[in-house]
């Protein structure tokens, strides 16, 4: 129960926090200036001058997470409080890695495997923070197509530097370098792997990385382009971005972005009528004739990555550990060793982040690190059920399918070992939560909104 004075605004009262005021900073701010930092900076730069390899990504995320908690003791902040299966899920996550972390540093511990593990769990917090601040503090539609616009441009941005990369032989983000960073390796940001093609990394610390973001980042430009155009707004940017975060998820030549997008395009079509999957179809066909027309070799190469699995040394090589793997969860079946504490060269590397997982936080760990996707799965489409606009229902739809990516990319790859996928992954969980909030306020009276108050006279 919310207590005013004569003549305050009744909305600067709510129960779950004002909206901020229109033209000041929020929650959206942030997410921006995240998705700016984790997308456009490269993934191999860290700061200077501090003991931890932290990226700018990672320092605006631990911001988040500290302005989040100081706005939980405030009603003033534009930050919504209550009840989101998001934000339940990701305090269960937190709660999990917290429990791996003390449980593995509250005896004897190699020093570089404490150091890792402590670095391991800040970058722990600061992922759950920018969650949080996307799940609370983005307030309203609005605010949350500023936020995925901006990670829609960044991604046609760093598919332009992964273009550079694959048709010229020309590394932009070594004028991305700022002063204040430095480079955790060294090295171009792509490998001539496979058949003298370039498999690209752009801004990202890996190839498959790159390939698995854009993946992710695809139905977004999509969505935006497709509505635009329903609602006779311009639509060229949104189809620009379009085509060139799809010409990245090729330039990448990774099997696990191929794996990713089929399983969106299965979640979209299952979702759009048969008017949109049509169109789609089509443009998917032009695009790939394109490709073949202007990039000979590509195709063939992408589809020869599935054709001979049984030969593939990537393939032998991620189902070779299983041994080693399954002893060392035998040790530590249900918190883990540590996080951060398998690591090469020390460690065998485990080319799958549910091993990894088992290794590192248990089966308690395991089994948080899938819901929190499901769960914004689940947010998505619950937004969506709620949600009487066509765009919103889309937007929801888009994001779930989007969300079921981090879980079928960790069966082919250690997603949180990369920071670029990692930030984007908790972001839209974030996103997901922040959907859910508004389909709900949008469902409530404007009695129930502002909540019962009570006059104090004098």
């Amino acid at each position: 129960m919310a207590v005013r004075t004569p003549g305050a605004p009744p909305a600067a009262m709510r129960a779950d926090g004002a909206p901020p005021l229109p033209g000041r900073a929020d929650g959206a701010t942030i997410a921006a200036v995240f998705a700016v930092a984790l997308l456009i900076v490269p993934a191999r730069l860290v700061l200077k001058y501090i003991p931890l390899s932290l990226t700018p990504a990672n320092v605006v995320s631990l911001a988040a997470a500290l302005l989040w908690l100081c706005a939980q003791f405030t009603l003033s902040l534009g930050v919504a409080k209550g009840r989101n299966p998001v934000r339940t899920v990701l305090f269960a996550y937190f709660t999990a890695m917290l429990m791996t972390y003390g449980y593995s540093t509250w005896g004897y511990m190699d020093s570089d495997e404490l150091n890792l593990s402590d670095h391991q769990f800040v970058l722990v917090v600061a992922a759950v923070g920018i969650a949080l601040t996307v799940c609370d503090g983005v307030r309203g539609r609005k605010r949350l197509d500023f936020v995925i616009k901006t990670l829609v441009v960044c991604g046609a941005a760093i598919s332009v530097i992964g273009a550079f990369q694959f048709l010229f032989s020309l590394d932009l983000t070594r004028f991305l370098e700022l002063p204040i960073l430095r480079y955790t390796s060294e090295g171009d940001s792509f490998v001539l792997e496979r058949e003298g093609l370039r498999r690209v990394a752009a801004t990202a610390g890996h190839p498959i990385e790159f390939g698995v973001t854009c993946a992710m980042l695809l139905p977004l430009a999509a969505h935006y382009a497709y509505q635009a155009h329903m609602r006779h707004e311009p639509a060229l940017r949104w189809w620009a971005c379009t085509l060139l975060i799809g010409g990245g998820l090729m330039f990448s030549v990774s099997r696990s972005a191929m794996l990713s997008l089929a399983v969106v395009g299965l979640v979209l079509f299952a979702g759009w009528p048969a008017r949109r999957r049509l169109q789609a179809l089509l443009l998917a066909a032009g695009f790939l004739v394109v490709i073949r027309i202007a990039m000979p070799g590509l195709l063939s190469t992408i589809t020869g990555l599935f054709s001979n699995l049984g030969n593939d040394e990537s393939i032998q090589y991620r189902t070779h550990d299983y041994a080693v793997a399954a002893q060392e969860i035998s040790k530590h079946f249900w918190l883990g060793r540590g996080l951060g504490t398998w690591y090469a060269p020390k460690h065998q590397i485990f080319d799958n982040q549910y091993i990894l997982s088992m290794v590192e936080t248990g089966l308690i760990g395991t089994i948080a690190f899938p819901g929190l996707f499901a769960v914004g799965c689940y947010a998505a489409l619950r937004a969506r059920y709620l949600s009487p606009d066509h765009g919103d229902r889309d937007l929801g739809l888009t994001l779930a399918a989007c969300l079921l990516v981090p879980l079928v990319g960790s069966f082919t790859f250690d997603l949180l070992s990369f920071a670029t996928v990692t930030g984007l992954a908790f972001l839209l969980v974030g996103a997901a939560g922040s959907m859910l909030r508004t389909a709900r306020a949008d469902q409530l009276s404007p009695s129930q909104t502002s909540g019962p108050t009570i006059e104090v006279t004098r």
